[in-house]
This record gives C-alpha cells, structure tokens and sequence, in this order.
C-alpha cells in the first residue's frame, strides 16, 4: 500500500453512497472482488469536483493491495510531466514499460489540466501498452464527449477512448459535492 503512493487511506465502507445516490451501491461494491482485473477491464469515475471520484479509486486500489497486485496512484499531470522528462532524456520505452507492468494503474483527475499535443501522444503510448493487459482506473471532471477539448487532438483522443472503453465500466457521478455540503 505504501509503494502505491496514494495520497491517503479510504476504504468504501467509508463512503457515504446515500450522499451520492446517483450511484449503483451493489456496482461498485463488487469492483472490491477485482473481477474487472482479471478480465483487464477498465473503470473511470465521472463527474464534478468534490463527489468523491478519488476516494472511490482510492478505495479500490487499497483493495487490490491488500490481494497481492501491484498498484501506483498517480495525478495525470504529474505522470505526464514524467512522462515528458521520460521521453526528453531518452528513457520513454523504460518508463513505458514500467508504468505498463502495474496491474492497476489509478491516474487521477484528468482534465483538470489542459494537456498538450505532445503529452497527449504519451498518453496514448501509455495507453497502448496497457490495453488489455492490466487495468486502469481514472477519475475525470469532464464526460468523455469532452475529452477532445482537454487532448486538443482528435484523432489521439479518439485512439485512448477506443481503447479505454472497449473493456469499460463507466460510473457517472451526479450528486453534488462533499467539500460544500454544509454550505446553503
């Protein structure tokens, strides 16, 4: 759990789906049993800052720990940018070939950034080199129609969604934030 680097402990006896109620309890519940791992099935947490996507991901990764996988929780921007420096010092296959071999790869929070045409090609190679091999989990603000806007590339953005979706549970989260649910 400590190699994984996740920014904090949660677990989804934690989570309050009763705040979230947008969501399917059972779905996501059953994501504990890694199922979707074994068929190297993909999921992504949508939706509005604050309801809790990270902590759903989060939950899952510990989960997937304690079951003996080998699991990194990363920002998208901060992979990116290692990525970049990756691909810059000449080392992008090494770097590919390890953030590749996680079983489950959790990149948190795309398109909360803009991401640049050459980020965007990494992602995709990243992306490639996971497909149908390990799972990935990933937490975005923004539908997946959206995406083209954050990669600003169509056809690069065209080629991660084809292959993250094609083993794909979505879970679209509606309900409102967390961080201002005291507020009126």
């Amino acid at each position: 759990i400590g190699r994984a680097r996740f920014p904090n402990t949660k677990s989804l006896d934690t989570f309050d789906f009763s705040f979230q109620p947008s969501i399917n309890r059972q779905e996501v519940l059953e994501f504990q049993n890694l199922a979707f791992m074994e068929k190297s099935e993909n999921l992504i947490f949508i939706g509005n800052p604050g309801v809790d996507k990270t902590h759903l991901a989060i939950s899952i990764g510990i989960e997937a720990c304690k079951q003996g996988c080998r699991v990194l929780f990363i920002n998208c921007h901060e992979l990116l940018i290692r990525l970049r420096a990756a691909y810059e010092k000449g080392l992008l296959d090494r770097s590919l070939s390890r953030y590749s071999r996680y079983d489950l790869l959790i990149i948190d929070e795309i398109g909360y950034l803009p991401i640049g045409h050459q980020e965007a090609n990494l992602l995709f190679q990243l992306v490639n080199a996971r497909y149908e091999k390990h799972s990935t989990i990933i937490t975005s603000n923004s539908d997946l129609s959206a995406w083209v806007d954050i990669f600003q590339n169509p056809t690069v953005t065209a080629a991660i969604l084809d292959r993250l979706v094609h083993h794909v549970h979505v879970v679209k989260i509606t309900g409102k934030s967390y961080r201002l649910r005291g507020l009126k």
